[in-house]
């Protein structure tokens, strides 16, 4: 099976690409062959920018078997995959998002049938739009279509919410305080992309997912976000300093923190995974968090070196912090 993976080198994609060399597949990679860990012996490699229009349409003069899109945004991507992909691939996968589901949240655990729409989260929303466009050109006969949506997936990196997994990172090395919103007892659906990768694998060339979306989780299992920050320190080897912030609180410091919070974090969530076992088979995700969270501490010490902290961010953070504690003082 010829399979491309458009990135391939990112967050989930590398995983899903060991994982289909793993069991066989033929592999190639369309990317700017930028990573900082070596393709698997077989991957071949083919260099070019997402933006030479050029080299993108060459990839639609051969015949593919799969083609994984990882790095499509907005409709106009997919529509530009639809020029060159259309008819020339048996399976056109798209890399969509577990925020796309409904905002606000009616259930904690999640599965397919619940809708999509997202109003606080603009990436979300594209995301629906582009899975929506894909479906009818599936439905047309023009594009055969499989969705994935994953949820916080790592491998390299902590997860953020308010500013980035590197920013809390640095902050907790350093022996500062950071924020965790709302009263750090919400829970969070943390899947480690090498579990991700081993159903996603198994969907590709697999006729009962054409016309399909699912989401790729951790299965009907969560961590509060005070474990998740917790075992971050101590795999950095630090005491976790956190400050319990309400979300409300928060988003009237900074507004861009919608998308991230009420868009996405603050809610309470597990997924029910029944839909993609009953196609791809069961799966256990194998990796625990205090795995997962050794292993991104390891590529943050690497990265540790070039972090440059952004002075209005922290200065925001240490603002909001300072503040906080000093109520009913």
């Amino acid at each position: 099976m010829k399979v491309l993976y458009i990135g391939g080198t990112g967050e989930i994609s590398y995983a899903c690409v060991l994982e289909s060399v793993r069991l066989g597949q033929e592999v190639a990679v369309f990317n700017r062959g930028r990573c900082e860990e070596p393709l698997p012996e077989g991957v071949r490699q083919i260099t070019g920018d997402l933006n030479d229009e050029a080299a993108y349409r060459k990839l639609g003069e051969e015949s593919w078997d799969v083609v994984c899109q990882f790095l499509a945004y907005e409709v106009e991507d997919a529509r530009r995959d639809l020029k060159v992909f259309g008819g020339r691939c048996g399976q056109y996968v798209f890399i969509s998002s577990a925020s796309a589901y409904r905002k606000l949240l009616k259930q904690i655990v999640i599965n397919e049938d619940v809708p999509l729409g997202n109003p606080y989260s603009s990436y979300a929303q594209k995301k629906a739009d582009v899975e929506a466009a894909l479906l009818d050109w599936h439905g047309e006969g023009r594009l055969p279509v499989t969705i994935v949506r994953p949820s916080n997936t790592h491998r390299r990196r902590f997860p953020g919410g308010v500013g980035t997994g590197d920013d809390a990172a640095w902050r907790a090395v350093n022996g500062k305080p950071f924020i965790v919103w709302g009263d750090g007892t919400g829970i969070w659906t943390l899947t480690h992309s090498d579990d991700f990768a081993v159903p996603f694998a198994r969907l590709l060339g697999n006729e009962r997912a054409l016309g399909e979306a699912f989401h790729i989780t951790r299965h009907l299992e969560a961590y509060t976000w005070d474990a998740i920050y917790t075992a971050m320190c101590r795999a950095l080897g630090v005491e976790a300093k956190i400050v319990h912030v309400a979300t409300d609180t928060l988003i009237r410091y900074n507004r861009e923190w919608v998308g991230s919070l009420l868009g996405d974090k603050c809610w309470s969530v597990m997924f029910d995974n029944s839909k993609v076992m009953a196609v791809a088979g069961k799966f256990e995700c194998k990796v625990s968090l205090d795995e997962g969270m050794a292993g991104a501490a390891e590529h943050f010490k690497k990265r540790l070196t070039a972090y440059k902290p952004d002075a209005a961010r922290h200065a925001l953070f240490d603002r909001i912090i300072a503040e906080q504690q000093a109520l009913g003082t």
